[in-house]
């Protein structure tokens, strides 16, 4: 290993702000941009890696594991007994399987695959299943290892061009089905595997949705996997953008509805930039999209629709860490009107960051409580759930602290 390589956290106990230093530059992030997240200045930030100032309390630590995107509080901590998973939930009693069905290949079976028009039928019961049931990912992971199983035999069985194609589309849905499956489960080689896979599916079934959609997810992977990864977000983002763009005219809501979703994603990453201007003027393209699909459209997959940019106006406000801006919009997105009950948990927990971002912590334990009533396993596996509700678990106000933990509780961040 060079000198100059970045040390592991846990060769030495060094200090906080050593550790500290390590994370954020592994995340190529300047002192100046980590003050602006966590609400400080660059030189505090300097004094604290420096070893000048005493590692912070609990709240701020919280605000730092957020903005370094620590995946183990333990990492930041220094504390490698005391493992705390922010942006990784718990492996599901289904992981296993799904993996299994994704990682075989039916190279010497007899049997007969289903008709493409069957898994088509099967994956549209999935994902109205997915977003009706509070408990979506054991309700998908029941679904997908057969699912999985015959989409790839049906690719292999197809006789003719169009066939072969047509099952390529199918098996890419599959795909990006099992990928909110898996998604913040500790497998990430798995998620990388169904990303991949899906979108080379998509390419080859020359179908304009299947494309969008794969592309979509891909751009999520990559966002989610830190700064380091935003350009390739956007390179997806921009080429599938490009290759759509002479279909919109004419097209089919799903498709447009596809495009709109990867439009907002380019919003989003502009937001996790803190390029405000540029966040901004992506949602407003995308809303206007929005307004080109039916009043009642839900599109299943991205969930885009007229519907979603409410919520989505929240997470491009929380992204830039605009709190009196993500509570003025979340004052005016109507919840109800979200079909998903993952996607509705989903922004209310969004509404809670925004809510804690404006110095309103009661109101952000108490919207995360509709979060799980409207999705259990939403919460139970979302990073900046888990960092709000084990923040003010701490709280020295006692009211605030039992709701925090009677929340921990119920997701299972506490032992009973």
């Amino acid at each position: 290993m060079s000198s100059d390589a970045t040390p592991d956290p846990y060769v030495d106990p060094l200090k906080f702000g050593q550790r500290m230093q390590i994370l954020r530059e592994r995340r190529g992030m300047s002192r100046t941009v980590l003050a602006g997240l966590v609400g400080m200045s660059a030189s505090w930030v300097k004094r604290i890696e420096n070893g000048q100032l005493q590692a912070p309390g609990l709240q701020m630590v919280m605000l730092i594991a957020e903005a370094l995107r620590v995946r183990d509080l333990a990492d930041l901590s220094g504390r490698p007994d005391r493992h705390v998973d922010l942006f990784i939930g718990p492996g599901h009693p289904r992981l296993a399987a799904v993996r299994a069905a994704v990682d075989s290949y039916p190279l010497t079976t007899s049997r007969e695959a289903p008709p493409a028009e069957h898994l088509r039928a099967r994956l549209e019961r999935a994902w109205s299943a997915r977003h009706s049931a509070p408990n979506h990912r054991e309700v998908i992971g029941e679904l997908l290892p057969s699912l999985i199983e015959d989409a790839q035999l049906r690719v292999r069985q197809a006789q003719q061009p169009d066939e072969w194609r047509a099952a390529q589309a199918v098996l890419a849905e599959v795909y990006s089905l099992a990928q909110f499956f898996v998604a913040y489960q500790p497998d990430s080689s798995l998620l990388w595997r169904i990303a991949e896979r899906g979108m080379v599916a998509a390419q080859q079934s020359d179908d304009p949705h299947a494309v969008g959609v794969a592309a979509w997810l891909m751009a999520q992977a990559h966002r989610d996997s830190g700064p380091s990864h935003y350009d390739a977000a956007d390179a997806v983002t921009f080429e599938a953008l490009r290759y759509l763009a002479s279909q919109l005219p004419d097209a089919a809501d799903p498709v447009l509805a596809v495009a709109g979703a990867l439009t907002f994603e380019a919003g989003y990453t502009a937001a996790r930039r803190g390029d405000t201007g540029t966040a901004w003027r992506y949602w407003d393209t995308a809303r206007e999209m929005a307004g080109r699909l039916p009043g009642d459209y839900f599109h299943p997959v991205t969930s885009f629709s007229r519907a979603i940019m409410g919520a989505h106006a929240v997470t491009v406000a929380v992204e830039l860490h605009a709190g009196p801006e993500s509570v003025r919009q979340a004052a005016r997105t109507d919840t109800t009107t979200i079909p998903s009950r993952p996607r509705r948990a989903r922004h209310r927990i969004e509404e809670a960051r925004g809510f804690r971002l404006d110095g309103q912590p009661d109101v952000a334990i108490a919207t995360l409580d509709k979060a799980y009533e409207a999705a259990p396993e939403t919460i139970r596996y979302n990073g900046y759930a888990k960092s709000i509700i084990l923040e003010e678990t701490e709280s020295k106000i006692s009211a605030r602290r039992r709701r925090a933990s009677e929340l921990a509780l119920k997701i299972g961040l506490l032992a009973a």
